[in-house]
């Protein structure tokens, strides 16, 4: 028996008072959810309740299930929609998730990790999952490298752990990681899954026809970058193929200037069928990729986990250096009378001071700990991963 899914995902960005245009946006948005062209909708970055409560209630005739996946301080941003039963959920962390800090950057907050919704799909479990990586905020000098490929290690390992005997696992959201780089290779690479996209030349962010993507952006790379996927894999005894790709929206809301958001969203119909008993295996997206590749990508992964590592040693003498310096200009001021007329400026440099003592402290001791055990847990899995893709490699050469 064949089934199909028309699944649906989205980066709405809606971050309140910083998103452009988000009302009129989520409100377009949720109209064309509307229409009940798909059967499940992934979306990320819906970060106010109001928001999620305005598409939830909005939509639920034609989507009577759904889940929010709250996390952190501003929720985790994710919620899936979805026309099946949703008869489990679940939701996994990330050890490393930028810093609390990097205000304007804002992931920290947001708590991130992975989220699972087990859908009954025709009394058939079907896994999807939902996640939005670490964003890469600078591509020459990309500090969070190393957090996005654990990030995307663990999300493979979650998947891997918890497929069980669901007939397809599909995840979908934003990666914030195009198909050529090591945190997409290390995720599909160690997970089994599929790309349903095969075009090189599409862009799901910062494309030349959204109305929120810089110009000088757009000129350089008019495709933009292809960081929203739908992935899948098949469960066993099961295969699934990829029926039509595309992206559904058009470049503006009707009657409006605006794009629906500065990410494109992304459709997949994928069918899945029983294959005969005599061909029964792990699904048609086992071991696609070979075990080769698999150690390289592992390796390159451990190497970049390693020069992590590093940088955080450099980093506490950093810390301890400032907060010594910052400790003697204290010293200093405390013991020195102030000038009549300057005792509130000399009372307020004084709290300020203090202030960055305690953060330079702060960051030396526990913070510095806690980011180096979540890049050396994940550091540590991957060579275990590593390891016993080397002996399947090693397997399959004394066999040919």
């Amino acid at each position: 028996m064949a089934i199909e899914l028309c699944i649906l995902t989205l980066n709405v960005w809606g971050i309140p008072l910083i998103s452009s245009d988000r009302v009129a946006r989520i409100q377009s948005i949720t109209t064309e959810l509307k229409k009940g062209t798909y059967d499940v909708v992934s979306l990320q970055e819906v970060w106010s309740d109001s928001d999620y409560e305005y598409i939830r209630k909005s939509t639920e005739e034609v989507f009577p299930y759904s889940h929010y996946f709250y996390s952190g301080v501003f929720g985790s941003g994710l919620c899936i929609l979805s026309k099946y039963p949703i008869i489990s959920a679940l939701f996994h962390s990330w050890a490393v998730n930028g810093y609390a800090h990097r205000i304007q950057h804002g992931d920290w907050f947001g708590g991130k990790g992975v989220g699972l919704c087990r859908l009954l799909v025709q009394n058939r479990p079907v896994n999807l999952y939902i996640a939005h990586l670490h964003a890469e905020y600078d591509n020459i000098n990309d500090e969070y490298k190393a957090h996005r490929v654990i990030q995307a290690f663990d999300t493979a390992q979650f998947i891997e752990s918890t497929r069980s005997d669901s007939i397809l696992q599909i995840l979908a959201g934003d990666l914030n990681t195009e198909p050529g780089d090591i945190a997409f290779k290390v995720l599909t690479q160690t997970s089994n899954l599929q790309d349903t996209c095969e075009d090189d030349m599409i862009g799901t962010n910062e494309c030349e026809g959204n109305s929120y993507t810089d110009k000088t952006v757009a000129v350089k790379s008019p495709a933009g970058k292809r960081i929203d996927h739908i992935l899948y894999r098949a469960g066993r005894s099961v295969r699934a193929a990829v029926q039509e790709f595309d992206l559904p929206f058009p470049n503006r809301v009707p009657g409006q200037s605006f794009s629906y958001s500065d990410h494109e969203a992304v459709f997949a119909r994928i069918q899945i069928a029983d294959v005969p008993e005599m061909y029964e295996g792990d699904g048609i997206c086992e071991n696609i990729y070979s075990p080769e590749t698999r150690v390289q990508v592992l390796e390159e992964s451990i190497e970049i986990c390693n020069a992590r590592i590093w940088k955080l040693r450099n980093d506490r003498i950093f810390y301890v250096s400032m907060a010594l310096l910052v400790a003697i200009a204290l010293f200093f001021i405390a013991d020195t009378k102030p000038v009549y007329g300057l005792q509130t400026f000399f009372t307020i440099s004084k709290f300020l001071l203090s202030a960055v003592v305690v953060f330079f402290i702060f960051m030396s001791t526990i913070w510095n700990t806690m980011e180096r055990h979540g890049i050396l847990s994940g550091k540590l899995s991957m060579e275990i991963a590593c390891k016993y893709a080397k002996s399947m490699r090693q397997c399959d050469e004394k066999i040919n």
